[in-house]
């Protein structure tokens, strides 16, 4: 076996991937893990050739999991060779405009997350909010209203026993409802389960391009009933993109261009994190190469590559083959197009060995290289599985359908994926991404923290002579290295992460690897804090230039209560002094009010926001006057005071949560001990986090350490957790 393990990737493998008893306690180790998985997809070569050598490729695919070569997505791993054996990641379901289909969906994404799978939906053809319902001569509560019944289901279901399921909700932009749909998760606590994109058309397209305004269509009618300038609606996208990160954008256009198999209908919605297109009940297997691995003598070793490549595809088509799927009609649609996903992680690694800064044009002309090599060699891969094993059903009439092209095993071959948790098995730099710290601390027994170096720096600051003992924890603590003049200037340009790149370059990188990926590419554009709006939307009409087939951008902080992965100086300079100053308040917030049952009458709790979170809460009983109603305004100011300066919500929560008097109340089956107790419960609410898990947004719901975003997805690196792969 020669992958060695980190701590994080063993934490990652015993929590996640491999075999416990019925007490919970792991009975298989990671190399039985990788064994049980390549012997399972090894064994289907038999459903195509009785004589087939089953033990090579069984050692072939052993070979390259264990070397850290090539890793497939959570599910294979997890199920292979198990009970459930459902082996896919991604899956898109439809949602027609009556009762029947969206509750017959529903019932399907609770059976897909349960097999541990991500689900995707276009809420386009349902009728807008307020439209007539012949069959009741009511009104429709339109698309939004029927994603937030999706999302409170997906909440109750745990996926596959390791973690919540993960969604993607997509809108066309010529819905009556988009204007809702951009703005509906500037509340941080709504549809926590969904990530959600606007589908962008040509004709919206052309209508901003030319600052002209475009029609809104009736999907149960589909007839235009108003027009929208285009200008007023892209601006509406680019800041709630601004303030939160959501929604992204995808070009549907451009995703329909690339569909191989327009015959079988037109592809609406993406798996979670936008990477994968795919049609009405159809899956698709992913898998991922880790470039690191692929450098011999500071040189990308292209024959270690391209045998990899090829071996995988075998690998993900044997998949496809022996998957267990949820459903009938999901086998049958994805048996019709075959399509795979094999991706890359590892990219900065790779530029890393190779002494390419990331944001260099050296770096996007790698980027083009290495993709070509896996694009082709991936389709010359299919082609040589199709001679043997037959094309894929739906070949016919496929973009493949042509002379030069007489065998293709599978519709797709290539997508970029997040690899959060199977890149920290392989110890890799996630996707394309930029690293994600040069430093960063872990947890350990007790709660003591270690500085750890990125395995590369830490053997490059060795090598140069600059490597000292409390090098990590600085770095750590600054969070970029930058301007530490301490560290020569050839390896601080190398060592760049995500917020010391700028926005173009993500970009750029992104828009090279889609120029070979069939599938689409699955990145984060990070923002710092202090990025305006005329930064994002520059983003997005750059993405649209270069040719990516969507985007997803992040503002640092933008999110409420974002927990932060390093201290910032000012929070440094504030803790050395001990002098805290809470930030002026705002002239406009906006907030909800919640009423509460207590012990001493009806408190009705009033929590408000600014754009760098909650700033303010007002707690009033009724009628009641006296010393409640006093007691509950000190309280309300107090906390108000902490939250301007900067303490976190929930610690805050974790201090009067809990608080007994001697009239406690109930409401809704659950007890209010104290007025205390109820603001802390409605802070709760407000967080959105649940009572087994007081933790903020932004926070890992398992070690509680920062979450990272990637990919389009949150990643905590401490632990392995990802709330979308």
């Amino acid at each position: 076996m020669s992958l060695s393990f980190s701590p994080s990737a063993l934490v990652v493998l015993k929590k996640r991937y491999l075999k416990k008893d019925k007490n919970g306690r792991v009975i298989e180790s990671p190399e039985k893990m990788f064994q049980r998985v390549a012997g399972t997809v090894a064994r289907a070569d038999k459903e195509f050739d009785a004589s087939a050598d089953v033990e090579r490729s069984e050692n072939a695919f052993y070979d390259i999991m264990t070397k850290g070569w090539f890793i497939p997505n959570s599910p294979t791993l997890m199920n292979a060779g198990r009970r459930l054996g459902q082996l896919s990641a991604c899956f898109v379901l439809p949602v027609e405009d009556s009762i029947e289909s969206i509750f017959d969906s529903l019932k399907h994404t609770a059976m897909i997350h349960k097999s541990g799978g991500g689900t995707g939906f276009s809420f386009s053809r349902i009728r807008p909010a307020n439209d007539k319902v012949l069959s009741t001569a009511g009104v429709s509560s339109g698309p939004i209203s029927f994603m937030a019944v999706f999302d409170a289901a997906t909440e109750t279901v745990k996926q596959g026993g390791t973690r919540r399921g993960a969604n993607m909700a997509i809108l066309r932009v010529d819905h009556p409802d988009i204007e809702a749909f951009i703005t509906c998760k500037d509340n941080p606590a709504f549809l926590q389960n969904f990530n959600i994109s606007v589908g962008l058309t040509r004709e919206f397209m052309d209508a901003l391009e030319k600052g002209g305004d475009y029609e809104l269509q009736n999907p149960r009618t589909r007839r235009p009933v108003k027009t929208l300038n285009a200008a007023t609606v892209f601006n509406m996208i680019v800041n709630s993109a601004w303030q939160s990160g959501e929604p992204g954008i995808i070009f549907l256009d451009r995703i329909n261009a690339a569909n191989p198999t327009p015959e079988l209908g037109e592809m609406e919605a993406t798996n979670p994190c936008g990477e994968q297109p795919l049609l009405p009940y159809e899956s698709c297997n992913l898998g991922s190469i880790n470039l690191g691995k692929m450098v011999e003598r500071n040189q990308l070793d292209k024959e270690r590559l391209c045998q990899t490549v090829r071996t995988a595809v075998h690998f993900l088509d044997n998949v496809v083959e022996i998957n267990r799927y949820p459903l009938p009609e999901i086998k049958n649609q994805t048996l019709a197009t075959r399509k795979v996903g094999l991706g890359i992680m590892g990219f900065a690694d790779l530029l890393i060995k190779l002494g390419i800064p990331y944001d260099s044009q050296e770096a996007v002309e790698t980027a083009e290289i290495v993709m070509s090599l896996v694009s082709r060699e991936s389709k010359n891969a299919s082609a040589e599985l199709g001679e043997k094993r037959g094309n894929f059903p739906a070949y016919k009439n496929s973009i493949y359908d042509k002379p030069e092209t007489p065998y293709m095993r599978n519709a797709t071959t290539t997508t970029l994926a997040p690899t959060g948790t199977i890149s920290i098995i392989a110890n890799a730099s996630s996707g394309i991404e930029p690293i994600f710290a040069v430093a960063f601390t872990r947890k350990v027994l007790d709660g003591e923290r270690l500085h750890e170096f990125h395995p590369l720096f830490e053997e490059m600051a060795k090598d140069q002579g600059f490597y000292s003992e409390d090098l990590a924890k600085n770095i750590a603590l600054e969070g970029s290295i930058q301007e530490m003049t301490t560290i020569p200037k050839e390896v601080r340009r190398l060592f760049k992460t995500s917020h010391d790149i700028s926005p173009d370059w993500h970009v750029n990188i992104q828009a090279a690897f889609q120029k070979y990926t069939d599938n689409a590419v699955s990145k984060t554009v990070n923002f710092p804090h202090s990025a305006t709006r005329e930064d994002v939307d520059k983003v997005f009409r750059l993405a649209r230039e270069t040719g990516c087939k969507g985007v997803t951008i992040y503002r640092d902080g933008s999110r409420d209560h974002q927990v932060l992965s390093v201290a910032s100086k000012s929070d440094s300079l504030a803790l050395s002094t001990g002098e805290l100053a809470p930030r002026a308040r705002p002239i406009r917030t906006h907030g909800v009010t919640e009423r509460v049952q207590t012990g001493c009458g009806r408190l009705y709790v009033t929590v408000n926001s600014d754009e760098q979170g909650m700033a303010e809460v007002f707690a009033q009983m009724g009628k009641t006057g006296g010393c409640a109603s006093s007691q509950t305004e000190a309280a309300g100011r107090l906390i108000s005071l902490a939250l301007r300066s900067g303490v976190k919500p929930d610690a805050i929560i974790k201090q009067i949560k809990g608080i007994r008097c001697p009239s406690p109340a109930w409401q809704n089956g659950k007890m209010v001990l104290s007025c205390p107790d109820a603001i802390g419960q409605v802070l709760q609410h407000c967080t959105g986090a649940g009572d087994e898990k007081e933790l903020a947004v932004g926070q890992c719901p398992d070690c509680g350490e920062s979450l990272a975003h990637e990919s389009g997805c949150l990643v905590c690196h401490s632990c392995g957790f990802s709330k979308c792969s």
